[in-house]
């Protein structure tokens, strides 16, 4: 049985709504020390023509099928359901298909992404940015590169995750020293830092994933950085 990620499943058992949130929220703009103690990137190559022309050729296919999605209701006729609807104000709206976050384990379609990605215009609409591709967290470098050439595009995945114990959900707010304890943003990345406050340590808690914000412009760059 293959496990789907808990960011490709963002599923709402448990604290996921919360992990989630908070890892979207801590990769926005530029990370601090703390955040990069989470946060596993994938290994750098030299880029090549042929990698280009890929990651082109990949941007071409996900932007057309993208096209109808521009209202959202389009995106849920297709079974795509907005993660976390009771959260407002989220950095970025992710509309995750389950159906295809399962099948990324084992095929890559790029016309049928895990997650479809908008973002909140100042009316309170929101506006189509691109989609989100995920692995497994036991993907390799050369899979990875396989679906989108890591020349391009830094694929990441959060790890050494510390996390209130279950029924313990208000002390995700809890801060020591000015940082938060829990999450993303702690300076907690060990084992035996969490277990000193009392919470469950996850050294790889989400799968690999990417984003691709295919209407950000043509340079490659933009399309694939993973600090949106």
């Amino acid at each position: 049985m293959v496990t789907v990620p808990l960011a490709a499943q963002h599923d709402h058992h448990g604290d996921s709504t919360q992990m989630v949130g908070a890892a979207d929220a801590a990769m926005s703009g530029e990370m601090s020390a703390a955040a990069r103690k989470h946060v596993e990137l994938s290994p750098m190559r030299t880029a090549t023509r042929d990698d280009s022309v890929k990651a082109r050729a990949v941007i071409g296919e996900l932007r057309r099928s993208l096209a109808k999605y521009r209202d959202t209701s389009a995106a849920v006729a297709d079974g795509y359901q907005m993660f976390a609807p009771k959260v407002k104000a989220q950095r970025i709206y992710h509309f995750t298909n389950y159906r295809n976050a399962f099948m990324e384990a084992f095929r890559f379609d790029p016309e049928k992404p895990t997650s479809i990605l908008y973002q909140q215009r100042p009316d309170g609409s929101l506006a189509l940015v691109g989609a989100m591709y995920t692995m497994p967290k036991r993907a390799s470098a050369e899979k990875l590169d396989e679906r989108v050439p890591l020349s391009i595009a830094r694929w990441h995945k959060h790890v050494n995750w510390c996390v209130p114990r279950p029924r313990q959900r208000d002390r995700w707010f809890e801060q020591q020293d000015g940082h938060s304890i829990f999450g993303p943003e702690s300076p907690i990345a060990t084992r035996a830092e969490c277990d000193e406050v009392g919470g469950l340590f996850f050294a790889s808690p989400m799968g690999w994933m990417v984003h691709a914000n295919v209407f950000a412009g043509d340079e490659l760059g933009a399309v694939f950085t993973h600090e949106r």
